[in-house]
């Protein structure tokens, strides 16, 4: 979305084998600056995709994804690019495999004033890893998630809502670790209006309307729209532009098979 390679830095857990070296080979064309965890005693996580009529099912071999360590991230290069970067964005996904390495950045993100985001990312994450989860989310400054996400995150707190706006100004209303931001909770619904809570208030804007034949496979299409939100928010541009990309990048990315863009955006 910024078409500026390096701009974005990604550190995770991948195994020594062909599936890391076509990860690692793919972000470098995508102008990505990785800086990989390799483990040797574990292979690259896999996913097998079943897609029927634009649904998916999933079933993950997580494998090195399960194996990340905060000794990776504490070394002098691969911290070198936490103090470098100005925003921060992490997956509920990894809650289940490093917390002491998200603490870590969300505690210098809160202590250095720069902006920490963070996904719901699954109901499960909101059940199981719920501690965890409560324990980063005072740090977090932009929580996004889906409807499912957000309605299992009200019931875990007991909040009984099923209401989407009420749920996403609860969340933006958690306590917070540093007074530097107020925190913004961003709540997609699929083909329904995307819901942003920030000061107690609530702002919806439309989804561009896709024809059912041209949705190809939903894989990717939550990450796309952080990614798309991200690209913008760097920018510092306003939250509608943001919320506006990542319509246009899930938009994109849910007529295509698998997690693939065109060379360069269109998004004006």
């Amino acid at each position: 979305m910024l078409q500026f390679p390096g701009a974005t830095s990604y550190i995770g857990c991948i195994g020594k084998d062909k599936f890391g070296e076509e990860m690692k080979k793919n972000c470098k064309l995508a102008g990505v600056n990785v800086r990989y965890y390799e483990d040797e005693s574990t292979p690259t996580g896999t996913c097998a995709v079943c897609v029927l009529g634009g649904e998916r099912s999933l079933v993950a071999n997580l494998s090195a994804a399960n194996c990340y360590k905060s000794d990776h991230l504490r070394k002098q290069a691969n911290w070198a690019l936490v103090e470098k970067a100005k925003y921060f964005y992490i997956a509920g996904f990894f809650l289940t495999v490093s917390p002491d390495s998200i603490q870590l950045v969300a505690e210098y993100a809160a202590a250095t004033n720069k902006v920490f985001t963070m996904n719901l990312s699954a109901p499960f994450i909101c059940e199981f890893f719920r501690d965890a989860q409560e324990k980063v989310l005072p740090y977090v400054d932009f929580v996004f998630g889906n409807e499912t996400e957000a309605r299992t995150f009200s019931k875990v707190h007991g909040w009984e809502t099923k209401n989407v706006k009420e749920i996403a100004i609860k969340i933006s209303q958690w306590p917070k670790a540093s007074g530097t931001y107020k925190r913004i909770t961003v709540i997609t619904q699929g083909e329904d209006p995307v819901v942003v809570a920030e000061d107690g208030n609530v702002r919806t804007f439309p989804v561009t309307p896709l024809p059912k034949e041209k949705l190809v496979d939903t894989n990717g299409a939550g990450d796309a729209f952080v990614g798309g939100f991200m690209s913008q928010l760097v920018q510092k541009k306003p939250i509608e532009e943001c919320v506006r990309a990542g319509c246009y990048a899930s938009n994109v990315v849910i007529q295509r098979s698998g997690c693939t863009y065109p060379e360069k955006p269109d998004f004006e």
